[in-house]
This record gives structure tokens, C-alpha cells and sequence, in this order.
């Protein structure tokens, strides 16, 4: 994770905000969960029903693609120049001259085995049901043809080529094969004049200079960060969800109230992702890289990493399979659903490792995706390793036991509460399998035989 030029940060950080026992480095900013009273249900019933139908889905993917996976470093984040362990930057080069030459890597980027069909093709193999894609970072690259702005992936290395709108053919593929459709798109902008103004240094990653003293700067940079969302939900297909990140400028800094109202127009229902800011247009909650420690009963998604990084990092060190569906199993249990970061190679691929682990997951799904997609959360949610869901009834019930890589099935299974009655069925092979009750102490015997994987059973509830 390490280059003789760049430091991969995200490697070399402290978790901010991981809620449940995962063990991993993380870079040292993260959006954390909004408090529950905070959560506003929406009035609009086609964005009730979108929630809905989004909470059937669990299991989504992040893309984070852009300049700074020419160098494998963490997306954005260097060229701000807050002094934090988790912030690097070349050593060769001052502060000024690295951000001209983070900037030139526009030049650089130049994607010629793009491939949105395979990057569909294999979440679709995973089990993945919906996306979001990256359609412009703090960093103000644009991976899109933007008409307001010359620093995009349509205007640098990659300009000649035919696919140079790049997030109209990521979408577009994604659609084909039915996945709902989310747009990421960053409020603030550290390329834009109007954000980061010339005229004075960049301390932070906030707006360089005071709003009140110069109004004309910010009514600019307001118009121009309106004219691009309008840009995006009018001119790149229909969008299940809007994304926005970057939670030190708000919905109201950019008059998101008026853009929803057009934007639903064309895509009723639209749910809306406003980070962290607390209220109405934050329809579901993001907690970051971690788990909430308690069930929840609103909307609410955990964005994880499969290796430490959003974006791509040479050599990273991705989660096995088995935490991948040990953590969508606790994720699901507690009420959410689970967006994956995965960052695509600079050449525009999904690399082999990551082929790899996701197809294990997708075969886990297969077999066992009934206690997962289409659930809701039950009473009695988890015991030890065992994690619990309900169908929407909540007649029937799920217990998922989950492994970690390398770990052995044991003979049995036993958990409290959630007593069955009548038979209970293994989903690996829709066979029955044997259980007694002792109290409210479940024992379930465990067949030989069965492939080394997290088990899900399927039960009435009594």
C-alpha cells in the first residue's frame, strides 16, 4: 500500500467511526450516523414507495473513479490542505506545486479498457442490486461531459475516445441489467474559482473566503453547483437516488429544496441523500464505514470499503468473502443495507481480486439470498454469531450464522429465542435439518457434509 512517491492514507489511519468490533484502518474523515431523532420520515408517498422498494434491495456498490486513481492515493483528500495523519502528499513537492500537479493528472487519466458491462456483469454475479457512481468528487473532477466546466474525464487524456462520457455508459449499463440507479455528486468543489478562489489561500475544505464579503463569489459558485445537478437529473437517464456528499455545505447553501422539486418530475419517487444533514432531504442514513451498535427502524445504509480505500490503491488488501456476507448479514439484521466501495482500476476495469471475492458472495446469495433481499428487521435480531430476519409478514423467520475465512462448521448451532415450530430448512440445499428447544435455547444439528460457508435457516416463528 505504499509507493516510493505516494503514501495510500487510507492504510495508515485510526478508525473515526466504527461502531462494531471490525478491525480495520480507515482514513481519519468519515460521515458519521445522524441520531435517530433526527431522521424525517418524507411526506412524498412515491418517495415512501421508493424507500421501500430500495430497503428490498440490501446490497449495493459504490464506485469512487477518478484523478486519484491514476496514483492509487486516497480520492480527493490530498490536495486539502488540513494537517491530518490521513492527509499525504508527495514530499518533493510544496503544497502549491502539488496541487498543480494533482490537478494535471487530468492528463493523464486515460481509461482505454474501460469496460462498463463488465463492472455490471460482475456486481450483477455478486448479488448487487443497486449502484452509485461517482459523477464528480471534492476534487471537482468531472466524470462526466459537463458543459460547465473544461476539467472533466471528456475534456483530458481521454477526450478522442467515443466513450469519454464515461458516467452515461456506467449508467446506462447498469439500467440494462436492472439495477436501481444512484448519481454521487460532491456539494463542495476544490477546483471550482467560486469555491476555491484564487485570491486567497486553500487553509481548509471549506470555501476559501467569507460568504458575507463576497456574495457575488458564492452566488456563482451557488448557481454553478445548481446548474450541474440540473445537468445530471436532466440529461443521464432516470435515477433512483440522489447521492450528495460532503456535508460541510448543505441542501439549503444550493437551494436543494428547488432542485428535488424539478429533479422528481422527471424521476418521481427520487430519493434523496443530503449527508448528514439533518431533516427532510436526508431520506436515508449513511453511517460510514461501520455499523450502528443497535438495530434501527428508519432508513439507513452502511458505506464500507472492501479494501481500506474508496477508490483504487495498488496491492490493497481486500476483506475476504466470508466478511463481506458476515457483515451484509449484520447490516441486514439491524435494518439497512450495505453499499460496498469498490474502486475501478485507472484503466477502467474491476480487477481480478476483487472478481474474485464478489463471485463467492454472489454464490453465497444464490443459495442464500431469501434471508436477505425482500427482509425486515425481527424483535430478537441477533445471539453471538447468529443474526436474524423476517420476511415482510414477519411469519417467517431467518437465523444466519456466519464464519470467518478459514473457519471450520461446527456440529451444531444454538441461539436463544426465535423459537421455531414445525420444520426448519438449510437454504445451502432446501433440505430439512433436526433442532430441539430447551427453554428458550434452540439447538440445531448441523448436517456433515455441507460447504464451509455462513449457514441460513428458514423457520416459522411460533
Amino acid at each position: 500500500m505504499k509507493s516510493i512517491k505516494y503514501l495510500l492514507a487510507g492504510c495508515l489511519l485510526s478508525a473515526a467511526f466504527v461502531q462494531h468490533a471490525e478491525a480495520q484502518q480507515v482514513q481519519g474523515f468519515v460521515h458519521q450516523q445522524s441520531k435517530a431523532t433526527d431522521y424525517v420520515w418524507p411526506t412524498d408517498q412515491q418517495v415512501l414507495d421508493k424507500l421501500d422498494k430500495w430497503q428490498d434491495q440490501k446490497f449495493g456498490v459504490l464506485f469512487h473513479w477518478g484523478l486519484y486513481s491514476v496514483p492509487g492515493i486516497v480520492e480527493s483528500w490530498s490536495i486539502c490542505s488540513e494537517d491530518v495523519d490521513w492527509i499525504r502528499r508527495r514530499e518533493d513537492l510544496s503544497y502549491e506545486d502539488y496541487k498543480k500537479w494533482y490537478f494535471g493528472l487530468k492528463d493523464e487519466l486515460n481509461p482505454t479498457d474501460f469496460d462498463p458491462t463488465q463492472w455490471a456483469d460482475v456486481m450483477q454475479d455478486a448479488g448487487i442490486k443497486y449502484m452509485i457512481f461517482t459523477t464528480k468528487h471534492h476534487d471537482g473532477f468531472c466524470m462526466y461531459d459537463s458543459k460547465y466546466t473544461d476539467f472533466s474525464i471528456a475534456n483530458g487524456a481521454f477526450r478522442n475516445d467515443p466513450r469519454k462520457d464515461v458516467a452515461r455508459h456506467v449508467f446506462d449499463a447498469f439500467r440494462q441489467k436492472g439495477f436501481m440507479i444512484g448519481c454521487y455528486f460532491s456539494k463542495p468543489d476544490w477546483h471550482c474559482p467560486w469555491y476555491w478562489h484564487e485570491h486567497f489561500a486553500t487553509p481548509n475544505r471549506r470555501e476559501n473566503y467569507k460568504r458575507d464579503r463576497h456574495p457575488d463569489w458564492w452566488k456563482n459558485y451557488q448557481t454553478f453547483t445548481q446548474n450541474q445537478l440540473e445537468e445530471l437529473t436532466s440529461n443521464y437517464g432516470s435515477f433512483d437516488i440522489l447521492w450528495l456528499d460532503g456535508g460541510w455545505v448543505t441542501g439549503d447553501d444550493v437551494n436543494l429544496d428547488g432542485i428535488l422539486a424539478k429533479a422528481r418530475q422527471r424521476h418521481p419517487g427520487l430519493i434523496s441523500v443530503d449527508r448528514s444533514i439533518r431533516g427532510k432531504n436526508e431520506n436515508y442514513q449513511t453511517p460510514e464505514r461501520g455499523i450502528p451498535e443497535t438495530q434501527l427502524d428508519y432508513p439507513w445504509e452502511s458505506c464500507i470499503t472492501l479494501s481500506h480505500d474508496w477508490g483504487w490503491v495498488p496491492n490493497a488488501p481486500y476483506k475476504p468473502a466470508e466478511k463481506v456476507i458476515s457483515t451484509l448479514a449484520e447490516i441486514v439484521a439491524k435494518g439497512g443495507c450495505y453499499l460496498l466501495g469498490v474502486g475501478p482500476t485507472p484503466q477502467g476495469r474491476i480487477e481480478q481480486p476483487v472478481v474474485e471475492r464478489l463471485h463467492k458472495v454472489g454464490q453465497w446469495l444464490k443459495a442464500n439470498g431469501e434471508a436477505i433481499y425482500n427482509t425486515r428487521i425481527t424483535p430478537v435480531y441477533h445471539d453471538g454469531k447468529t443474526w436474524f430476519t423476517a420476511n415482510k409478514n414477519g411469519k417467517t423467520l431467518y437465523a444466519i450464522y456466519t464464519i470467518e475465512e478459514g473457519e471450520q462448521l461446527p456440529a451444531t448451532i444454538t441461539w436463544k429465542g426465535n423459537l421455531p415450530k414445525g420444520k426448519m430448512t438449510l437454504l445451502q440445499n432446501g433440505k430439512r435439518v433436526s433442532y430441539k428447544t430447551n427453554g428458550d435455547e434452540v439447538t440445531v444439528s448441523v448436517p456433515a457434509g455441507l460447504r464451509t460457508e455462513s449457514l441460513a435457516f428458514r423457520f416459522q416463528a411460533q
